[in-house]
């Protein structure tokens, strides 16, 4: 009975041993609204990167009216926020020429810098419809993430700004094997 009971005390040793040698998964965690009853309306992953993007739960990913999107970037470390943020526009002016970038805040030196800025956007060149998009960027410690919220509007309202940043800057970093 000892013997057993050494060998179950080992075995318990050595997943704890094993489980904390398995490389930890970083996440980026957002508590999005519950008001929209979000759905996943797609999920792409690659190598490189993961892209999920939501819905409200009456909407489609072809036909919404507000649309959020969370992009981890494997790999990426220490970007520059200015350097993420310009790039992300320089995309945005591809379809969207008339485009205007707002830098709404940032801040480089934290332990994870981030910025968070808007991009609206009078229409495309191929799509007569506006959108503005709130994004927050951030840098984690394995990989960068771009969220962002866009509706179809030529601007975003100071109270959706207002609602969205709280609900970016609330998010947080977890991690799981």
């Amino acid at each position: 009975m000892k013997k057993k009971l050494q060998l179950a005390a080992f075995i318990v040793l050595a997943a704890i041993k094993f489980s904390y040698a398995q490389e930890k998964i970083e996440n980026l965690k957002i508590v999005w609204p519950e008001e929209y009853k979000w759905k996943l309306g797609s999920n792409q992953e690659t190598k490189e990167m993961n892209m999920i993007e939501i819905v409200p739960g009456n909407e489609t990913i072809e036909k919404w009216t507000i649309i959020g999107t969370m992009l981890s970037i494997k790999g990426a470390k220490n970007v520059p926020m200015d350097a993420a943020m310009n790039m992300t526009y320089e995309q945005a002016k591809a379809t969207a020429p008339k485009a205007k970038l707002t830098l709404i805040e940032k801040d480089g030196k934290a332990k994870n810098p981030w910025v968070l800025f808007k991009i609206e956007a009078p229409n495309f060149t191929n799509d007569k419809n506006s959108e503005s998009q709130l994004y927050y960027i951030i840098q984690g410690e394995q990989s960068l993430y771009s969220n962002f919220v866009a509706i179809k509007e030529k601007k975003l309202s100071s109270e959706f700004i207002d609602k969205w940043t709280k609900v970016f800057k609330s998010s947080e970093f977890v991690d799981h094997e």
